[in-house]
Formats: structure tokens, C-alpha cells, sequence
């Protein structure tokens, strides 16, 4: 069977998503090229950062942080965006959900949306790098894992994965439970802290614990310039485009998701005996406690139903 390719994104859904962790350089860019996105076919490197009140090199940097080698293949892609932006244009304006919206109309911007926080993640992701952290979290005696509010939710579905297939971790939501452990951890041990923002005060709070009792830190947060990013030893970035009402939508979720999934599939990949026998094992566990699949009990074309003695008397 023949898979069909992810369209790649397009140059302004690009830019938006890795807005978050933009300098205030790379954002005064972003705005100009959001405003203009013809800017790239009219203007030389150095005129266009010239407009946007800003250098070559950072333009240069712009270009690599949303997935181009360089100034030119960004003008090429530019283009190329311009040439189909008739059938595109709900993907790529980004536009917040409007109250008139049709149900139709919400359904493919919600897929769009999703979709996009999906790939871009994968596209920022550094694999030699989720790589080592896996190597971290199967070789080190313990994980904490910190999470508060939805992010907490994040932070036990890991845990979960993980002690399933032998992995002394463990997930904090509160912040005075979440201290007590960070304060007991040592270089053995590895401490992982989600937020999407990267500024939620205990949780930095616990991860800066966790750094001090000797840890391998890791942050997963959308904002690669967040003080959570800053303080980790390692981050991953979530990717999620800004296009929903609400500002903690699930978009922010499915791609946090995709990161915490990569690291535990690498995690088990690394001694899948072990990770074979202790899925097994918590399988058998839970085994008596889900229901058997439902018989269908229709009577079948031609064929006489079987009556239990005395049935129907």
C-alpha cells in the first residue's frame, strides 16, 4: 500500500507557530512578513531586514528557525505559497474561530489546526537529542515528572507509560509534594517539567529543585526563550499555532503529546525484552476486569435459533 505525504506547511503557518520562541528580533520579522507576505519576492535579504529594523544574520536565523536552509529557499517556498494560496487560505491566515462560523467551517479549522501543531513539532524536533534524553530516562534510577493544571494531566499520563514498562517515575502536580521529591533527588536521577507557556511559577519552581539535588533536567514548553526552557539543562518545543479563542487550547496538548509519546517509545525501544514482559505482565493484571466482547446474538438467515430447554414455555 502507498503512503501518502503530509503536505508541507505553509510559510505563514510556519512563522506562526514558532512565533513563541522568536527573539524580539525574529518577532518584529514575523510581523512585517505576516503583514506582507509578498515582502520576500520584492526585497533583497538586506532590504528586507532593513524594514524590519534588523540584521542579514537574523534573517538568516529566521529563515533556519522555521525549517528553510536559507534566504533563498524561503523566497522559493514564498512564492510557492503565494502560486496556491487560493486553495489554502484557511490553513494558512490563522484566523481565531468566529461566532458565525459554520459547524463545517469549524471542523476544518479545527483539523487544519491540529494537524499543524503536529508537524511542526515534529519538524523542530532534534532527534539526536530526544535520543540522549531517552538514554537518560532508561539508565537513571528514578524520574520525577512536574506538571500543574492541564499540564499535570501531561505530566501523569507519562508517568503512567513509563511505569509500565519499569521505570521508577513519578508525577507531581502539587507544589509541595513536587519540592519534597525534587529535594530527594540526586545525579541519578532525572527530573522532566511541561508547561506550555514555560512561565508557571511552581513549576520552574520544582524543576529548579530538581537541578540543585543533581538531576538531568529537561523542559517541554512551547517557549524556547521561557524561563523554564532557560533553566533547564535540555528542552523540547511543542509546537502549537495561535488560532483558537481560548488561550490553553488542546492543540497545545495533542503536541505535548506527540513529544511525551517519541521519548517513551525510544525509552521502551531501548530493552524491549523488558518493556515486552512488564506490558505483559500489567496486561494479565487488568485482564479479569474488562468485559469479554459482546456475542451477536441476531438469528442468522436460514438457520434455526437454538432454543435452551424449556425456553419460550
Amino acid at each position: 500500500m502507498t503512503t501518502t505525504a503530509a503536505p508541507p506547511l505553509g510559510v505563514r503557518t510556519r512563522i506562526q507557530a514558532n512565533v513563541p520562541q522568536m527573539s524580539e528580533a525574529m518577532t518584529k520579522l514575523a510581523t512585517l512578513l505576516l503583514d506582507e507576505p509578498l515582502a520576500p519576492l520584492e526585497l533583497s535579504i538586506t532590504e528586507l531586514a532593513a524594514r524590519a529594523g534588523t540584521s542579514a544574520a537574523t534573517v538568516t536565523r529566521f529563515c533556519r528557525l522555521i525549517g528553510y536552509a536559507g534566504y533563498l529557499p524561503f523566497r522559493v517556498a514564498a512564492d510557492a505559497g503565494r502560486l496556491r494560496a487560493d486553495e489554502t487560505w484557511r490553513v494558512d491566515i490563522g484566523r481565531a474561530f468566529d461566532p458565525e462560523d459554520t459547524p463545517e467551517q469549524v471542523l476544518h479549522t479545527l483539523a487544519q489546526s491540529h494537524q499543524a501543531a503536529l508537524q511542526a513539532t515534529a519538524e523542530s524536533m532534534d532527534i539526536d537529542e530526544v535520543v540522549r534524553i531517552a538514554e537518560a530516562i532508561a539508565t537513571r534510577a528514578r524520574v520525577d515528572i512536574y506538571g500543574i493544571g492541564g499540564s499535570a494531566v501531561m505530566a501523569r499520563e507519562m508517568q503512567l507509560r513509563l511505569y509500565r514498562i519499569g521505570i521508577n517515575a513519578h508525577h507531581w502536580g502539587e507544589v509541595h509534594d513536587g519540592l519534597t521529591s525534587a529535594a530527594l533527588l540526586d545525579e541519578d536521577s532525572v527530573a522532566i517539567a511541561i508547561s506550555n507557556t514555560g512561565r508557571t511559577v511552581e513549576t520552574i519552581e520544582m524543576l529548579a529543585q530538581a537541578k540543585s539535588s543533581g538531576a538531568f533536567t529537561l523542559a517541554i514548553t512551547s517557549n524556547a526563550d521561557s524561563p523554564l526552557a532557560a533553566l533547564a539543562d535540555v528542552h523540547l518545543v511543542t509546537v502549537a499555532p495561535d488560532v483558537y479563542l481560548q488561550p490553553d487550547d488542546l492543540s497545545a496538548k495533542h503536541a505535548q503529546l506527540f513529544a511525551l509519546d517519541l521519548l517513551y517509545l525510544i525509552v521502551a525501544q531501548r530493552n524491549f525484552p523488558r518493556t515486552a514482559t512488564t506490558l505483559a505482565a500489567s496486561a494479565a493484571a487488568v485482564a479479569p476486569h474488562r468485559r469479554a466482547p459482546t456475542r451477536d446474538r441476531r438469528p442468522t438467515r436460514g438457520r434455526r435459533t437454538a432454543r435452551l430447554p424449556g425456553a419460550g414455555r
